[in-house]
């Protein structure tokens, strides 16, 4: 009788530690990254720029023309101009997305458009999980957008 009670606690706990052990599945979590980044990019169009910033890790690099933003409060300083007036002056969204295999990086890219709804360039950033569920940039990079060569 003591064995089978033994070989019925070892078995809850071989259970309990695979339930404290599963993760969200690939596709789960390039579904949160792409809502992350729809969220990211609301932040423009609803001129929020507080919600803007609670996207950025503190760590976080922004590449800009000037050079790289380190950090969050650099990155913060060089986007304020881009929400102080009324209307956006660009928009982006995600059309791809990319988790590694321990769901804790993650890629994604798209399109950058003007105010005027004309496709500019692209922007291609890097995600950290947080916490189970929340992601935040640590890298991003826009590039000018050109038509492709003709043949």
């Amino acid at each position: 009788m003591r064995l089978s009670s033994l070989s019925l606690l070892a078995a809850c706990l071989m259970l309990a530690a695979a339930a404290g052990n599963a993760r969200d599945s690939n596709h789960d979590l390039k579904r949160q990254v792409m809502e992350a980044e729809r969220g990211f990019a609301a932040t423009m169009k609803a001129r929020d720029f507080d919600a803007f910033k609670r996207f950025i890790a503190d760590e976080a690099i922004f590449f800009s023309t000037e050079g790289p933003l380190r950090g969050k409060g650099a990155i913060a300083r060089g986007w304020r101009q881009y929400y102080d007036k009324p209307q956006a002056p660009f928009s982006w969204e995600p059309e791809e997305v990319e988790v590694v295999a321990s769901g804790t990086l993650a890629y994604s890219g798209g399109p950058i458009y003007n105010a005027a709804g004309q496709r500019i360039g692209r922007f291609n950033s890097i995600w950290r999980l947080r916490a189970p569920g929340q992601w935040e940039v640590v890298f991003d990079r826009g590039s000018d957008f050109g038509p492709p060569p003709k043949k």
